[in-house]
């Protein structure tokens, strides 16, 4: 067999220092140190400021009157940095600090980020929040926890769209900022008086000001059955994880850094790692109005076919509708794949399936495959925190810590658990001192909850692979204790392409059971019109059969109960944000959708739910 062939990547950690200790506890690191990095993130925007001014640093396309979107706008590094300066000045004469510090409720656009910008120069965190819990959201519940936690002394908006929102939430004293239009029976001020502002010497004494444990920003986790937690960012742990992926993928630094990207800056991945990339690195950024949905992912294959990325981040959702498209669009593939060194992506896990139609793309435009890198992080580690070895990736790799990061692996509850310790690491949540303790272990290591294990126990400089979170997996009435990460990755990849995420029930119950959100490929596996709901889509004959036959494969597979489908059915009521079910970047939350979906689970387990589908023959299968 022929060993594939990849474009050549450099992999900056390839080995790492172990040391074994009592109780199985574990302790490893990389086998070098991190070096030295900026004391806050300013440090580098106004380099790039001075050294490349009229280098690109974000561009995104003009909305045009009918809605739809025309060429790009651009803004240089020279205009970033004086805008941000002014904007900085502006929010100094406001006398905003972390007690009062600036909210920004919109999507990703040039506004946004000159607006955290302007507050990294004046030292004044902002918080980013999901623009869904003001857009989408009917009770503004979650929107209310932010505004109330954070105690913002000034609120951002795009538009009027947040108008409602702002009216329900945001109190009367708290001026409003607004990128374009206006409130009605609100008072606004215009973006572009904000950055009309004069600078004066009081914005360099602020920046000069500003050091490595000032708070640069608030990110709030995606909540679960609780809602959601701020974690303190600061200058420190920002700028170290940078370095961090710096060491640990040199393809940041080997050349000019081009994104294309949809990520939202409200969550660690999009805000942190690409946003803060960009700004490190002096690279360009191109907002991507798209998102791996139905209605929007044409806006991402359209930038694809026009921009080159030089390495390309996504979800699993998103790679999988541009696998779909690369077969049969050329443009695609080429513009896509002329400079691309590496894909990556996190958020969930990523079918095999999908990774070797990528693959198959891949080489039949270049003759040789982009490796796609993969990790573990989290918001509270910055995120970068473990990242692979060697292009030989499969799905649920993980790799080994980067420099700086200690690693510190604990055996609980039949698993083990991987705890953070380094300078990439939230000091703690804001205004809850006593979650922030019991994050924590003795030893001050952050307790991420996610269990891991070796890629082969016999060369463990091939880092760990992910084993699924603890707080997921649960046992079964027997005792018999089922792992939840491995099971779902093993539905998905039997059920691809149809499979968008799995939730496994059963606690308590003597069986394993899952149940199913489908891709939207599985209304053409229905052969229904396309108006057809998605209802009379998951009860077609078609739609059952397959999933029949993913449950009959699964079940001659499984080793015992733990690994057995007992039970499975579709939902079609898909994933709320409202409930904490579904995350900014589409991952599934298993503990939202079994907290808020407990009827189901009882009829699921019950039989009392129609289109149940058990493991046996079709022709016996009670559908």
């Amino acid at each position: 067999m022929n060993t594939p062939r990849f474009r050549p990547l450099t992999f900056g950690v390839q080995r790492i220092v172990l040391q074994d200790c009592a109780a199985g506890v574990q302790y490893l690191q990389a086998d070098q140190d991190l070096q030295a990095y900026p004391e806050r993130m300013s440090d580098r925007l106004k380099h790039w400021g001075e050294a490349a001014p009229h280098r690109t640093f974000m561009a995104r396309r003009i909305k045009l009157a009918d809605g739809s979107l025309g060429a790009w706008r651009e803004v240089s590094y020279a205009q970033a940095w004086s805008t941000a300066c002014a904007i900085a000045q502006g929010l100094i004469d406001r006398g905003l600090s972390a007690e009062r510090p600036v909210a920004i409720l919109s999507e990703n656009d040039l506004e946004h980020a000159l607006l955290a910008l302007g507050c990294l120069v004046a030292g004044v965190p902002f918080v980013p929040v999901s623009p869904p819990y003001s857009l989408i959201s009917q009770d503004y519940d979650k929107l209310k926890h932010v505004l109330r936690v954070s105690t913002p002394g000034l609120v951002f908006a795009a538009d009027a769209r947040y108008g409602p929102a702002i009216a329900a939430c945001v109190p009367p004293e708290v001026e409003v900022l607004i990128g374009q239009g206006s409130l009605q029976g609100r008072a606004c001020t215009d973006f572009s008086a904000l950055c009309a502002t004069a600078v004066t010497p009081a914005v360099e004494a602020a920046r000069l000001a500003t050091g490595p444990d000032t708070i640069a920003k608030l990110l709030f986790t995606s909540g679960s059955t609780k809602l959601p937690k701020a974690v303190i960012n600061t200058h420190r742990m920002w700028c170290a994880n940078q370095q961090q992926m710096s060491q640990s993928m040199p393809v940041l630094k080997d050349s000019d850094l081009v994104l294309v990207d949809w990520l939202p800056w409200n969550h660690t991945f999009g805000g942190n790692h690409n946003f803060g990339m960009v700004v490190f690195h002096g690279g360009t950024l191109y907002i991507d109005d798209g998102k791996p949905t139905p209605a929007l992912m044409h806006e991402t294959l359209r930038n694809l076919r026009e921009i080159s990325p030089t390495v390309y981040f996504n979800v699993p959702t998103g790679f999988e509708a541009i696998a779909q498209a690369m077969k049969t669009d050329d443009l695609l593939r080429k513009t896509l794949l002329a400079r691309v060194k590496m894909f990556f992506y996190a958020g969930a896990a990523l079918a095999q399936p999908i990774w070797d139609s990528l693959y198959e793309s891949q080489e039949r435009e270049i003759g040789e495959r982009i490796v796609m890198g993969t990790g573990l992080g989290m918001t509270e580690s910055g995120p970068f925190g473990i990242f692979v070895t060697n292009p030989h990736v499969r799905a649920g790799d993980l790799g080994v810590p980067a420099p700086g990061l200690e690693l510190k692996l604990v055996p609980v509850e039949g698993k083990v658990e991987v705890r953070y310790r380094g300078p990439n690491i939230t000091p703690g949540y804001w205004r809850e001192p006593e979650q922030t303790q019991e994050s924590f272990d003795e030893e001050g290591f952050f307790k991420t909850g996610d269990a891991v294990r070796w890629i082969d126990e016999s060369n463990r400089h091939l880092g760990l692979k992910f084993d699924g979170r603890i707080a997921e997996d649960f046992k079964l009435a027997t005792g018999t204790f089922v792992s939840v990460g491995p099971l779902r990755a093993r539905i998905i990849a039997a059920g691809a392409p149809y499979i968008q995420d799995v939730v496994i029930t059963g606690l308590n119950m003597k069986e394993v059971g899952a149940m199913v959100f489908a891709t939207p490929a599985v209304r053409g596996l229905s052969g229904l019109p396309a108006q057809a709901s998605l209802g009379d889509v998951l009860s077609s004959a078609p739609v059952l059969a397959h999933f029949q036959r993913v449950v009959n494969a699964l079940a001659q597979t499984s080793t015992g109960s733990a690994s057995r489908v007992a039970r499975l059915c579709l939902l079609a009521q898909p994933p709320t944000i409202d409930r904490g079910e579904i995350t900014d970047k589409g991952s599934i939350n298993q503990r939202a959708v079994l907290h808020h979906r407990a009827d189901i689970v009882a009829a699921l387990h019950e039989g009392r739910l129609p289109a149940t589908i058990l493991p046996q023959p079709s022709d016996k299968a009670s559908l």
